[in-house]
């Protein structure tokens, strides 16, 4: 609880993964990759509750054994088709009523307690219904444009980027998965952390802002951690 307000937090957690089978629960740097998420949740001092929400059997011991509350999601909300959304409306009406949901997303196991305490703070401190994890981006977009089928690029960067040092363009920022918040009911109304309105960015360093999708993202996640705890 924070300023009178309550927060659960809810962690997804499909079995299945195509890019990187069973990511969920492989091993990073001793524990599973889910359980880092689950650590962080349990040692914010703003979470009232830690949910997962998987389908998947393996996936909930898991969570449990790290002190997660569990919920079961039925088949038809753990296929390719059905939204994070949609688990997490499945996760609200099965649990207790709170004032946000903090939605942290298991592929970003770098991202710990203090992030999530800071998050909410500025959501607090801007009198926000949303706040929105991001980080800045390692190379600007506007040194990139898609390509013709015959590769030709004569019309590849636009006048105004051209012969400008990367340092003296504009810094852009992307979305990182790390942390989303939102006030329930408006989450509901909208079906989406991304509100039209009244809504921020929770600015994160590159490194903790590591999105685990596939195993080159697997292999960075655990250098950095194994050097974050030299």
């Amino acid at each position: 609880m924070y300023k009178n307000k309550t927060f659960l937090a809810v962690i997804p957690a499909r079995g299945g993964s195509k890019r990187l089978p069973r990511k969920n629960v492989l091993d990073l740097n001793g524990k599973p990759l889910i359980a880092h998420t689950i650590e962080a949740s349990l040692k914010s001092k703003y979470l009232d509750k830690a949910i997962v929400s998987s389908d998947d059997e393996e996936i909930l011991k898991i969570s449990q054994k790290h002190g997660a509350s569990v919920i079961k999601r039925p088949d038809e909300l753990a296929s390719d088709t059905a939204t994070t959304f949609d688990a997490i409306k499945h996760a609200i009406e099965n649990t207790n009523e709170y004032d946000y949901i903090v939605l942290l997303q298991p592929t970003s196991p770098l991202r710990d307690e203090n992030h999530i305490n800071e998050a909410i703070e500025l959501l607090e401190a801007k009198g926000a219904d949303a706040v929105v994890s991001v980080c800045e981006m390692d190379h600007s977009p506007l040194w990139s444009n898609t390509l013709p089928e015959d590769a030709n690029m004569s019309m590849f960067l636009r006048d105004e980027v051209l012969n400008k040092r990367s340092q003296d363009l504009e810094k852009y920022y992307r979305l990182n998965g790390a942390v989303y918040i939102c006030k329930t009911d408006k989450l509901l109304e909208e079906k989406s952390f991304f509100l039209k309105e009244n809504i921020f960015a929770y600015k994160m360093d590159r490194e903790s802002s590591i999105d685990i999708d596939e195993e080159i993202d697997f292999q960075l996640a655990d250098t950095l951690i194994k050097k974050l705890i030299i």
